[in-house]
């Protein structure tokens, strides 16, 4: 009997930190009840401590190693077409992956797929953390490719600090990056009272440098520059603080980005002479990157084919059709390394970066080859929740894979939809400033929770980044920023976190309705005119609905909401977030008219009414 005792002071004491650390308010959404979640604890003899049950299950064996194959001569720039991508056929892809009911091809991977993952729709929101080497260069996003380009800042940035790219490169900026300041642990924290209920964390980059200690690229944190399994410090910091994180991939553009590294200076004095990009064709021997190839780095020069030594952001569709082998590896590398974080992590959702159907469908982004290996990876990372967790509590993210698709989570990067999107799971994704650090980022709160509302009125989530100095270290404003949206979500989170959209995702005075401009975060949002009239809706877990007045409204002003008239259904209460009088108000058939109590001063960003309606 005392054993029992003890067993169960054990598993409520754990069942109370877990409750603490969720916070969520609809908690009746949860698959089981308190009660017989205890049970299950005492009959299997653990807490409950953690949000995933996990099931003692095998590792996927991974290959040891991956060797180059042999590669032909190099030929001269722009000197052979690109194939033309409907001559090739789909390449099959044999890396080893879980076995179950999902299967390598986008039906099979949506057939079987649940209509939505629970966790997310309870967490709603959550930040992003860009952050790796490319931070260094303090000019934002593709530092690495852009410091052999003398047309961007990055160019001159790079000069400054390292010198002319033929002699110094990204390689030396992998080597002396320290970022020394970074704490996982105290920014989880952070994130968390600021209002986060999950993380994306940066796992590798198109530089091709991999956060992790990594099985199948030498170039990574833990043998070069932190000397640190970085994303594995994220890892348990999040799993500790109760939050969901996903790790985002996007080295599909890595063997087609990194073609500026095997260019030149077209005037100047070093003109004429290579980057260091030729230094993969050159011995090794000596040199201090001798244990780990640059090949594996930079890959290697694709120039030969039309389009590629001019393009700005991205090559013409087609096919490396003298490099098929190479592409056949690449395309098992990238994968490898996806299953290897996942296997050394287990990530609740994984993301590819790219902008059209898939990576490698020889066409954009996902130029050069044609192969079924993202298909691959997501089906195995399916059917391995299903060995060890027992059910699909994961989701992959195709970065602007087409609406509709079950099984596939896609996102709208720097804006949302139009109207309400109930058909798929979706984030909005955007950067405060930029996804790598820059000077002079503004740091505005207001912005950030515009987006979040006009993301989750129209049922979708939302991630924003938060931009990490290049030493790991977070700008005072940034935490200013981050305590300020904490005290947001305090106060609004109970119309946020396992929330749907209502009948409207909202109303405004104007015609077309005032929303939020599209773009990366700033004040430029935080300064555009909206009004007491405007408003964005949720529907609540506790099925009420949340009216956010996206201007705070005077002592006594009346607010008059159209939407909630009496077609809406029959309103029964009305309270305002955060205060603890009552509000007076009165349905008309065609709104609801709510007089606003004294002490609206106390009140940023937004007034948050609770309605609750009898439809």
């Amino acid at each position: 009997m005392r054993n029992f005792l003890v067993i169960l002071m054990h598993v409520v004491r754990k069942k109370q930190l877990y409750w603490k650390n969720i916070e969520f308010q609809n908690l009746h959404h949860m698959k089981y009840s308190g009660l017989t979640t205890l049970f299950i604890g005492l009959f299997f003899g653990y807490g409950v401590a953690s949000a995933r049950t996990v099931v003692k299950a095998d590792s996927l064996e991974l290959p040891a190693s991956l060797s180059l194959p042999s590669l032909p001569d190099t030929l001269p720039a722009a000197s052979v077409p690109l194939g033309n991508r409907h001559d090739y056929p789909e390449e099959k892809s044999d890396f080893p992956m879980w076995k179950g009911p999902f299967g390598p091809t986008w039906d099979s991977i949506s057939a079987p797929y649940p209509d939505e993952v629970e966790w997310l729709r309870q967490a709603k929101f959550g930040f992003w953390i860009h952050f790796g080497p490319q931070a260094v260069g303090e000019c934002g996003d593709w530092y690495a490719r852009r410091l052999y380009q003398r047309d961007y800042p990055a160019y001159e940035a790079h000069l400054k600090k390292y010198g002319h790219p033929s002699q110094a490169g990204y390689k030396d900026v992998l080597r002396t990056w320290n970022p020394d300041k970074l704490d996982p642990a105290a920014y989880t924290r952070l994130f968390y009272e600021a209002g986060a209920r999950y993380l994306f964390i940066l796992g590798v980059h198109h530089d091709n440098y991999d956060l992790w200690n990594s099985r199948y690229q030498p170039w990574n944190s833990v043998n070069i520059g932190p000397h640190r399994d970085l994303l594995g410090e994220w890892a348990t910091a999040i799993r500790r603080q109760g939050m969901h994180f996903g790790i985002t991939f996007h080295h599909e553009y890595s063997w087609w980005w990194w073609q500026t590294a095997f260019e030149c200076d077209s005037t100047g004095p070093y003109a004429g002479v290579p980057y260091d990009g030729r230094l993969v064709y050159e011995s090794a021997r000596g040199k201090w990157w001798e244990p780990y190839p640059l090949q594996w780095l930079y890959g290697i020069s694709l120039r030969e084919y039309k389009t590629m030594d001019e393009f700005v952001n991205r090559p013409e569709e087609g096919i490396f059709t003298r490099h098929r082998d190479y592409a056949r590896w690449y395309t098992t590398q990238w994968a490898l390394r996806i299953e290897d974080a996942i296997e050394k992590y287990d990530p609740d959702f994984i993301y590819t970066d790219g902008n059209t159907l898939q990576p490698f469908c020889g066409i954009r982004t996902g130029t050069g080859t044609k192969s079924d290996a993202a298909q691959r990876v997501i089906a195995s990372y399916y059917n391995r929740a299903v060995k060890k967790h027992g059910e699909i509590d994961v989701f992959s993210i195709v970065k602007f894979h087409p609406a509709g698709r079950r099984g596939i989570v896609t996102t709208f990067e720097n804006t949302f939809p139009k109207e309400i999107k109930r058909d798929q799971m979706w984030i909005g994704e955007v950067p405060v400033g930029d996804w790598f650090y820059t000077e002079g980022i503004d740091y505005n709160a207001t912005s950030v929770v515009r987006y979040l509302l006009e993301c989750v009125s129209r049922d979708g989530n939302c991630a924003v980044n938060i931009p990490i100095r290049p030493d790991g270290s977070l700008d005072e404003a940034c935490v200013d920023m981050l305590r300020e949206i904490g005290e947001w979500t305090r106060i609004n989170g109970c119309g946020i976190y396992g929330s749907r959209a209502w009948r409207v995702w909202g109303e405004s005075p104007m015609t077309p309705a005032t929303k939020l401009q599209r773009g990366k975060l700033g004040s430029r949002q935080a300064e555009i005119p909206f009004t007491t009239g405007d408003f964005r809706f949720t529907l609540g877990a506790d099925s009420a609905v949340y009216a956010y007045c996206m201007k705070v409204p005077h002592d006594r002003e009346l607010l008059v909401i159209r939407s909630l008239g009496q077609d809406a259904g029959r309103v029964d209460s009305v309270s305002l977030l955060g205060c603890d009088m009552p509000v007076e108000w009165r349905q008309t058939r065609k709104a609801l008219i709510i007089c606003c109590p004294a002490g609206m001063e106390r009140y940023r960003i937004t007034a948050t009414f609770r309605v609750e309606v009898c439809e």
